[in-house]
């Protein structure tokens, strides 16, 4: 099991968690996720990915970050009302997290060691960057914010994952 799944974090609610138990035993794809991006119609796609695949073992968990030109201003209660009114979201949320810089939350100064199918590990270049995750919360594969989350890349690597 990786130390991974042992790293705290807090819920969208406040709540004090690990990883783990957020995934609660799943393989899960992990995405910093924003409100007034561009790439915000997403939620939509990680929302079908939870309903296709939570059945058989994967979560998405969102991680709310306001790191890119502000895009996620909005409380912990604000952000919770505006993903379940506007994309039905089911899935875990963290509280805000850094996911870049000095002050990075330790699970992504981990997610962003690993490389993408390009070679390159290094900092997350914007809102809706993805990790999966096996269930044993090792990183397989890291997919970029342009990646949509219905890509046939991506629903392979969740495939896999899950086979």
């Amino acid at each position: 099991m990786s130390d991974l799944l042992d790293l705290p974090l807090t819920t969208l609610d406040g709540e004090p968690t690990t990883l783990g138990a957020l995934t609660a035993g799943s393989a899960a794809l992990v995405v910093n996720v924003a409100s007034r991006c561009g790439l915000t119609p997403q939620y939509e796609q990680l929302e079908a990915l939870q309903q296709e695949f939570a059945g058989r073992g994967f979560t998405v968990l969102g991680v709310p970050c306001n790191q890119f030109a502000g895009q996620e201003p909005g409380t912990a209660e604000e952000i919770a009302t505006f993903c379940s009114a506007t994309y039905g979201v089911t899935f875990p949320m963290t509280g805000k997290l850094e996911v870049n810089g000095a002050g990075a939350d330790p699970l992504y100064r981990s997610l962003t060691a690993v490389p993408d199918a390009a070679g390159e590990a290094g900092d997350v270049q914007w809102n809706f960057e993805k990790f999966l995750l096996s269930a044993d919360g090792e990183v397989v594969a890291r997919f970029r914010p342009g990646t949509t989350p219905d890509a046939p890349e991506v629903r392979a690597a969740i495939e896999g994952v899950l086979a």
